[in-house]
């Protein structure tokens, strides 16, 4: 998936004290754009050496053991480099996982300092924490953290055909070719369960039981967490769609399953355990 880098390692965690230095990794964004460059079939980004005249920077992350900072001034494109969406980066396949989840990472925390620039409680203008990665209004001491929202991809299997339940988004996310699984957002008061059996029900019509937990994944470029869980349909088997958020829902067996083609997403790698026949029972 995604996040899974190794050798690579990115470390999250918040330095204050972290100073640039010519071997920092700069992150230039506009909007969804980055700024980076291709060298000899490789995407690179700029270090603080390619932009001397940078100052001031937010710390980010470490990544294989280099501070990592967005610069708070954006500079036109230069010097080789030229700004590309990130996901139109994933969707040519023109970089390795790892750039892509240090990109998608460093996009979320870009995302969020750009919409917390004023207070939502008095409208203020906010600040930059200097302990910790927050947002703080001088004014009434309002205290921001980056947004995760938590929402489930659910796996739903029938036993009796040997079948999994897979789907392709409508709307705005149509343009998505691929299968994949039904998913949603867990809204207030619910557990995660209690989403997979919301979810299933509004998108399908379904009816779901066994729901057992696999593995959770972070998915920054919607500031998303995502949680897995493997489940048995329960009751009829028709599916009964909702249009306004699905094209299609079908259930295929194992050998109709087409996986993704990257290995990016927790989606594809629980549909690929189900067409292997290595799904947790």
């Amino acid at each position: 998936m995604l996040h899974e880098i190794a050798p690579h390692a990115l470390n999250n965690q918040y330095d204050p004290d972290a100073v640039i230095d010519q071997d920092s990794i700069l992150f230039f964004f506009r909007g969804r754009e980055l700024l980076c460059r291709r060298e000899d079939d490789e995407i690179l980004l700029p270090h603080a050496s390619d932009f001397p005249e940078i100052k001031e920077a937010v710390y980010l992350f470490e990544f294989d053991g280099k501070h990592c900072f967005m610069p708070l001034d954006t500079p036109d494109a230069g010097n080789g480099f030229a700004y590309r969406d990130i996901w139109v980066i994933r969707k040519t396949g023109g970089a390795p996982k790892h750039f892509m989840f240090m990109a998608v990472t460093a996009y979320q925390l870009s995302h969020w300092y750009s919409v917390h620039r004023f207070c939502g409680s008095c409208g203020t203008e906010t600040r930059r924490s200097g302990k910790e990665r927050a947002i703080v209004c001088p004014n009434c001491g309002q205290r921001e953290y980056p947004k995760i929202a938590p929402a489930v991809v659910v796996a739903i299997i029938d036993t009796e055909t040997d079948k999994i339940l897979l789907t392709k988004y409508a709307g705005s996310r149509g343009a998505y070719p691929y299968y994949a699984l039904v998913a949603g957002f867990t809204e207030i008061g619910e557990t995660l369960e209690e989403t997979a059996i919301r979810e299933v029900r509004e998108e399908t019509g379904l009816e779901i039981t066994d729901i057992r937990y696999y593995k959770s994944q972070p998915w920054g470029i919607v500031d998303d967490l995502m949680i897995g869980f493997f489940c048995h349909v329960k009751g009829s088997r028709e599916i009964h769609m909702d249009a306004s958020e699905l094209k299609e829902a079908v259930w295929l067996s194992r050998e109709e399953v087409i996986p993704q083609p990257d290995d990016f997403s927790l989606t594809n790698e629980m549909m690929c355990l189900f067409k292997d026949g290595k799904e947790p029972k």
